[in-house]
Parts: C-alpha cells; sequence; structure tokens
C-alpha cells in the first residue's frame, strides 16, 4: 500500500460556508441552489491540479492505460487538433468544435502530432474519473468530494463569484486572472490570457488557500455522482454526494470557457461528466484526510 505524502498539498480548516450561486448566474439545470450551510472538517489538497510529469511518474509505475487510450479515441477542440484529417472519426452533435479524435490521449493531447514534451507542468488531460481515482489511489490520496472542492476553491471569500471576488477583473490594461476563451467562442480566440489551450499549472496567482487555477484552465473531476436537486437535500456536515448517478461532478470550468455560452468559470459552477468519458480540457488534483500528527507543506 502507498504511504501517503503531503508534499504539494495544503493543509485546509475546514469550517462552515455558504455553498451555491448567490447571483443567479447558473443554469437551473445545473443545481446551483439553493445557497446551503455546509460544515466541513480538515482535509488536505492539492495546491494545483495533477501534471503531466506526476501523472508519467505514475504510469511508468504502474504500467497504468487510461480510458483513453484503450477507447482508442477522445474529445480534442477543432482549432487545437494536430494529425492528418483522416484521424478525426467524427464531431460531436450539438457541439461540432468537439472532435473525436483517434490517437488523442495525455501523451497526445491534441492528437497524433502533438505531444507533452514541452509540457511537463501542464495539467494531464484525456483523464476519465476512473483514471483519475486510479492515480489517486496509488498515490495515497483521493478525489476531493465537491463541497470540499467549492470550499477550497473560495479561499475562504463567503458567496464570491471567483477565487478573488465578484468581478472578473479585466480591462484597462488588466493582465486576464484565469485561463479562459477570449474573442468569439468557437472559432476566434484572441489569447489575451496567453494561450489557446493548456496552462502550467502556476499561472496567474494562487487563492488565499494557496491553491492555483480552481477556476479556468481544466475542469476537475470530483468524488460524488451528479443530481441536479441535490442541494434541496444535501446533509449539511461533510456531504458526499448522492449515492448513486449516471455521471460525476466536474469543477472549475476550462480554457475553453466564454460567456456568451458557457459562464461556468464560477467557484459555484457545476456540471458532469460520465466516469469513462475524457477529454482535451479535463483533469484533477488530489485531496488527502487529515490524520492525526500528520501536516501538509504548500
Amino acid at each position: 500500500m502507498t504511504i501517503p505524502s503531503t508534499r504539494g498539498q495544503v493543509h485546509l480548516p475546514g469550517g462552515a460556508f455558504a455553498m451555491g450561486d448567490q447571483h443567479g448566474d447558473g443554469d437551473p439545470a445545473d443545481g446551483e441552489r439553493p445557497v446551503h450551510r455546509v460544515v466541513l472538517g480538515a482535509f488536505l489538497l492539492d495546491a494545483t491540479t495533477v501534471t503531466n510529469a506526476s501523472f508519467a511518474r505514475f504510469v511508468k509505475a504502474t504500467d497504468y492505460v487510461t480510458d483513453a487510450e484503450r477507447w482508442g479515441s477522445s474529445g480534442v477542440f477543432h482549432l487545437a487538433f494536430t494529425g492528418d484529417r483522416s484521424d478525426v472519426l467524427t464531431s460531436v452533435e450539438g457541439a461540432p468544435w468537439w472532435l473525436a479524435v483517434r490517437g488523442a490521449s495525455w501523451r497526445r493531447p491534441e492528437g497524433p502530432g502533438s505531444s507533452i514534451g514541452d509540457r511537463a507542468q501542464h495539467p494531464v488531460v484525456h483523464v476519465s474519473w476512473n483514471d483519475a481515482t486510479a492515480y489517486c489511489a496509488w498515490s495515497g490520496k483521493r478525489l476531493p468530494t465537491e463541497a470540499e472542492w467549492e470550499y477550497a476553491a473560495r479561499g475562504g471569500l463567503e458567496g464570491a463569484r471567483y477565487p478573488w471576488g465578484d468581478d472578473l477583473g479585466v480591462g484597462r490594461g488588466r493582465r486576464w486572472p484565469l485561463n479562459i476563451w477570449q474573442g468569439r467562442f468557437p472559432t476566434e480566440n484572441t489569447r489575451e490570457d496567453g494561450h489557446l489551450t493548456t496552462a502550467p499549472v502556476k499561472t496567474y496567482r494562487p487563492n488565499a488557500f494557496g491553491l492555483w487555477q480552481t477556476v479556468g484552465n481544466v475542469w476537475e473531476w470530483t468524488a460524488d455522482w451528479f443530481a441536479p436537486d441535490w442541494y434541496g437535500r444535501s446533509p449539511e456536515h461533510d456531504p458526499g454526494g448522492p449515492e448513486h448517478g449516471a455521471a460525476r461532478v466536474m469543477r472549475g470550468g476550462s480554457y475553453l470557457c466564454h460567456d456568451s455560452y458557457c459562464n461556468r468559470y464560477r467557484v459555484a459552477a457545476r456540471t458532469s461528466n460520465t466516469p469513462e468519458s475524457s477529454s482535451g480540457n479535463l483533469g484533477f488534483r488530489c485531496a488527502g484526510s487529515v490524520a492525526a500528527g500528520v501536516s501538509a507543506t504548500s
């Protein structure tokens, strides 16, 4: 059994907070309301999403094969695709900017013509919920619950839209504080934030808890099953999500989020996907339980 390491994790003291959308920004189908009181015990959380370098160490140690590699394809954004057009198997109905690409995986995130050679410190992508939980088990950690994720992402700012406050804070010469889409989605990205796809995990500024990029960059898997009515029946203390479901909760938004169609780069925003699904904008970070005599460093 792997002995858990707290290196790179932040100790979060827990406590009570108001979970959910206090601004009316969300799609009702996402179930961001009602706002409800949650009380959490102390826990640990990775300061960043898991990187390509860390995931590569896991694969080398275990010979793990991801779901995308077993299926033979994964979702790639059309402007990022690199490879021969014959590798494009299909586009997604209703979202033609997503291509099912043969050979796309965590090793080749934009398709067969790409690699992670210069992206060791970028978030690993094309990882399913199954892959994320396998990595967590190997490292002696776990995925955070949805409630833990939101508490951590808020950085102690009660009810705020973002980890730094209610305003996006761009314009008038200011630098972008996160990696999302700028321009006209899905055909033109002006890259004002510096990135078409992923940014290194320690880009921009961490929140007040010392956590990097809890919004934007890549979606993050959580442990919980998704239910749109969960907030109306969730227990107050250390909620762990519904007992059953068809899809797992994802949090934080990604480099493809744009307010014209997806404003889910808010700390209250939530969506879901099936546990075997993967794409070029989906990653994860690990959590851990606080044991007696164990401290974490960030």
